[in-house]
C-alpha cells in the first residue's frame, strides 16, 4: 500500500497524517487477524469436505477431469475444491453429490456433529460384507484398540 502522506502533505498535517495511516494499518491488520481465525475453521471444514469428494470420486473410478466434465467445471477448480482451497456453490454442491451418487452427509461426514454416526454406520455396512473369520479378526483388532485408549 501506498502512504497518503505525499498526495495530502499540503493539505493535512504530516503528524496527523502518519498517525491516521497508522491507525488504518492498525484496523486493517486487527480486521485480518480476527477474521482468519474465524476463516480457520471454514479453511479445514473446506479440506475435510474436499478430501470427500476426492473419496467417492475414486471409489466411482472417476478422474478429476471426468467429474469436471459432468459438472460442466474446469478440472483446475475440481482439483483445488479437492484440497479445499475453494468452496462449492449449495447447487455445485448437490450436484456433485448426485453425479458421485452420496449424500450430502456422506460428503459432510467429517464436519458434521453426527458425522461419526454415519461413519459408524459405513464401517458396519463394509463388516457386514466380510466373511465370519475377517470380520472376527478386526472386530478384536478394534477391541484391542480400544483397550489401549482409555
Amino acid at each position: 500500500m501506498r502512504s497518503p502522506t505525499k498526495k495530502y502533505a499540503k493539505l493535512i498535517p504530516i503528524d496527523i497524517l502518519n498517525f491516521l495511516w497508522f491507525v488504518y494499518i492498525a484496523i486493517v491488520l486487527n480486521y485480518t487477524i480476527s477474521n482468519s481465525e474465524k476463516l480457520r475453521g471454514v479453511i479445514m471444514q473446506s479440506k475435510a469436505i474436499g478430501k470427500n469428494i476426492k473419496k467417492y470420486r475414486h471409489l466411482r473410478g472417476l478422474r478429476q477431469e471426468d467429474l469436471a466434465e459432468l459438472m460442466d467445471l474446469s478440472p483446475n477448480f475440481i482439483s483445488m475444491v479437492e484440497r479445499g482451497e475453494k468452496t462449492l456453490s449449495l447447487d455445485s454442491f448437490v450436484r456433485i453429490a448426485n453425479v458421485l451418487q452420496v449424500s450430502a452427509d456422506m460428503l459432510l461426514a467429517d464436519v458434521l456433529d453426527t458425522g461419526y454416526t454415519l461413519k459408524s454406520s459405513l464401517l458396519t455396512e463394509q463388516l457386514e460384507s466380510l466373511d465370519k473369520k475377517d470380520r472376527e479378526m478386526i472386530l478384536d483388532a478394534v477391541e484391542t484398540l480400544l483397550r489401549h485408549c482409555k
